[in-house]
């Protein structure tokens, strides 16, 4: 058997060449050796190929443990961002809201109707400012929240949702109803949110009649397929991938309250599970959002 041994010629001017050398013996039949065949072969270009590939992989583990230390400094600013954000912001906010009041108080007899609509502007503003850092507040807890994966019975799950909305449920008159649901896998605390936040922005963007909000599923190989179908008053298609960004709106202020995060904390709970979300949508003809979970 021929084999084949590393070795390096160093020429007269101190140049090495890296080969491949192998030698063959020849016998009789009487076994006596007649001959030797010596190779060498140049394997300089597979030497440069291999240094470039171990070079290219210590680089890369480089930058996989600068990018992780990275992420674990971001995570650490993120979470001591939602400590000065439920703090430290919103303290300034209740001292401005808490002096236009006792200015309005104070000096209401002497205030002509600008001055008081311009008091009622600067609280409302502050207040919806408020609204607006708590929500990412609840934005950053879910995004930096480690999932706890389980068998999750998503029946339970909207039986705790419809609990949870059960005041703003009952001040609109909606109904929801669901087929009979899977048990999946994921983090229980992020389903309700997410079922929380579709079901509650249903019902906000209703139409006159009142909300009917109904939840289905299919399986689809390893994943399930939901459906979060409802009555509302739909949405344009050139704004289905907008309504998904965090704080974009597609209403003003004094028609829908809120601050158009609450479907951003949803397709990220989906995210965080591996899933896809998306909507189909038809002005005054209600809305479909999907989204896809883990089976196992």
């Amino acid at each position: 058997m021929v084999r084949d041994y590393p070795l390096e010629i160093r020429h007269v001017d101190g140049g090495i060449t890296p080969v491949l050398y192998n030698a063959s013996v020849y016998r009789d039949e009487f076994g006596e050796v007649i001959g030797v065949f010596a190779a060498a072969r140049d394997i300089s270009e597979r030497r440069n190929a291999e240094e470039e590939l171990k070079e290219y992989w210590e680089n890369l583990e480089e930058e996989v443990r600068l990018r992780t230390e990275e992420l674990a400094k971001s995570n650490a600013d993120l979470k001591q961002f939602a400590y000065v954000a439920s703090h430290d912001l919103r303290e300034p906010l209740r001292m401005i809201s808490s002096f236009l009041q006792l200015l309005e108080r104070r000096y209401g007899d002497q205030l002509d109707e600008d001055a008081y609509e311009f008091i009622n502007f600067a609280v409302d503003g502050a207040k919806r400012l408020d609204l607006m850092i708590m929500d990412l507040l609840e934005y950053s807890r879910v995004a930096n929240k480690e999932i706890e994966f389980s068998k999750v019975d998503f029946e339970e799950v909207i039986q705790q949702t419809i609990l949870n909305l059960e005041i703003l449920i009952k001040e609109n008159n909606a109904q929801i109803t669901y087929d009979s649901l899977p048990i999946i896998w994921g983090d229980e605390y992020q389903m309700v949110i997410l079922l929380q936040n579709l079901i509650a922005n249903a019902i906000k963007y209703r139409q006159e009649e009142p909300p009917k909000i109904h939840i289905s599923t299919e399986k689809r190989g390893d994943k399930f397929v939901f459906s979060v179908k409802d009555n509302g008053i739909g949405i344009d298609s050139q704004h289905l991938e907008r309504i998904f960004t965090i704080f974009q709106r597609l209403h003003t202020h004094d028609k829908y309250e809120g601050t158009g995060i609450g479907l951003s904390i949803a397709q990220r709970v989906v995210h965080q599970h591996n899933g896809e979300m998306w909507v189909e949508s038809e002005p005054e003809k209600g809305s479909t959002f999907y989204f896809t979970l883990p089976a196992n």
